[in-house]
């Protein structure tokens, strides 16, 4: 199973939320870069890099943070937040993402996004399933849609997409604990591979996502706030 650990960036800090709440941000890092490097100094070897700006712009902002980190690491970066032309899409992938995670734009523009699985091909491509209550949750989780989260993730397979990130935003920032049955269900009913993410808090909860049979985790706030060291996450990488 890969682990996945989260940059989300604000103003070209590195940041978390709780629950996508943008008035909740903290800031971690000045320089993301820095914490990149720590990464990698461990190990690792992926990287889940948001813009969250470009999330709530709808447009990318903060690629010169991608630029940089993919020009001074070997990080595998998927990158997602804003991501809503061709154009930006070609900046990202410019900028070193090795893969682009698609959210709104998937509710919003089914079309497109099938041009673009055909374009850059599904290995390239992420579905983000973010959801609250089953819900599908667009522009920087701040709209919902009336899309059943399984039901979003089965039209993508038709279409093509192999690679799922689904994050349940109760769970986000929160450190108690992620969706576990809601994974198994995906994972029961689709025919993906799937990225947990929302909630980690202990490499317990690590142990359970690979044993459901998710092909990733992503962590963030249980890293920064010391509640998993990158020490233990050893075992995995």
């Amino acid at each position: 199973m890969k682990i996945i650990p989260a940059i989300d960036i604000i103003d070209g800090k590195c940041v978390r939320l709780s629950k996508g709440d943008y008035g909740t941000k903290k800031i971690y890092n000045e320089n993301p870069l820095e914490v990149a490097k720590e990464f990698e100094g461990y190990g690792i070897k992926y990287l889940h890099l948001v813009d969250l700006d470009g999330a709530r712009s709808k447009h990318i902002v903060n690629q010169k943070v991608l630029e940089s980190i993919a020009s001074e690491t070997f990080l595998e970066i998927d990158f997602g937040g804003g991501l809503k032309t061709i154009e930006d899409i070609e900046t990202a992938f410019e900028s070193g993402a090795k893969q682009i995670t698609i959210g709104s734009i998937a509710v919003q523009d089914p079309a497109f996004c099938l041009e673009l699985i055909q374009k850059y091909g599904s290995e390239k491509i992420i579905l983000g399933a973010d959801c609250e209550n089953r819900k599908i949750k667009t522009s920087g989780w701040l709209e919902e849609s009336a899309l059943d989260v399984i039901d979003f993730i089965l039209q993508y397979r038709k279409k093509g997409i192999q690679n799922v990130i689904c994050t349940d935003i109760s769970k986000d920032g929160m450190l108690q604990g992620a969706s576990g049955e809601l994974y198994s269900e995906i994972l029961s009913r689709t025919e993906i591979s799937l990225v947990a993410s929302g909630g980690i808090s202990c490499i317990e909860d690590v142990h359970q996502m690979k044993a459901i049979g998710c092909s990733g985790t992503i962590i963030g706030k249980a890293i920064y706030e010391g509640k998993i060291s990158l020490q233990q996450l050893q075992e995995f990488v």
